[in-house]
Parts: structure tokens; C-alpha cells; sequence
């Protein structure tokens, strides 16, 4: 038997341009459907919205997106929470980060420099003691990714 995790995201009216961009930064095939097509009435607020969204990318990135009824802030914080550093550790009041683990840092860095578009830097990507490269960042849908190189 074989199990597979994935990160099920939530978002306040974005998960569309979320999967978007994790598309653009990772490659691959997103699948989505909205409360419509799962018989919400077209006219009523929020029937546009995914309920079921997914991206699958070549190099093994799964994630899902679902848009939460009745919630449509574009601010990523008011789902999100916020993480950042001080004194050289990490303060954060969100329940999970995204680990994305490359196998070079060449690939880490294609990835980061993606996600790095429009997002704050919480640790910038350079090598650290345990990793050719680490860096955290929160992008620009409020998901805090740490990314480094697997050794």
C-alpha cells in the first residue's frame, strides 16, 4: 500500500490565481471545478469560486486549492497569519509551513526565484549550516514556503 500527502490550501477568493501561479513557478496541469458546477445557481455570490482545485506538476508537486464560502479578501494575511524573523529565530502564528525540498541548487533556485515573485523574503536563499541553500518566504497568496537543498 502506498499513501500520498498533499497540502490542501484555503483561500479567500484567490485559489484561481493561486493555482495560476503555482502552474507558472512549477509547470504541470491544474484541474478545478467552481460551487457551480457542483449546482450552486450561477447568479449567487461566489458560484465562480473553486471548490475543488488541483495542480500536479511533473516534478511530483501536488497541491489542491479550495475557496472558502463567503470569504473573498484578496489579503492573504486575514487567512494566513504572518511569519517573520527577529533575534535569528522564526516568530510565526500560522499552523504550517510548505517544505519544498530540491536535489541541486540550481532547481532550488528556479523554484525560489518563482515564488519569490511578489513575495515577502522572510530568510533570503543562501547556504546555511545544515543545506547548499535554504530560504523561507511568504508568497504572494500567504503561503509561507521553506525551500532548500536535500543533502
Amino acid at each position: 500500500m502506498t499513501l500520498t500527502t498533499t497540502t490542501h490550501l484555503n483561500f479567500r477568493g484567490t485559489a484561481r490565481h493561486a493555482l495560476d501561479f503555482y502552474r507558472s513557478v512549477f509547470g504541470g496541469e491544474v484541474t478545478l471545478s467552481t460551487y457551480s458546477d457542483f449546482g450552486m445557481p450561477a447568479g449567487v455570490p461566489g458560484a465562480d469560486k473553486v471548490v475543488f482545485g488541483r495542480i500536479e506538476s511533473p516534478a511530483g508537486i501536488r497541491l489542491m486549492a479550495y475557496d472558502i464560502p463567503g470569504q473573498d479578501d484578496p489579503d492573504a494575511a486575514a487567512t494566513a497569519g504572518s511569519t517573520r524573523r527577529e533575534n535569528g529565530t522564526t516568530v510565526t502564528d500560522r499552523s504550517f509551513f510548505q517544505s519544498l525540498q530540491a536535489q541541486s541548487l540550481d532547481e532550488l533556485t528556479r523554484y525560489w526565484d518563482g515564488l519569490a515573485a511578489g513575495a515577502e523574503i522572510v530568510e533570503p536563499l543562501a547556504a546555511s549550516a545544515w543545506s547548499a541553500g535554504f530560504g523561507m518566504l511568504t508568497d504572494r497568496f500567504g503561503v509561507t514556503w521553506v525551500l532548500d537543498v536535500q543533502e
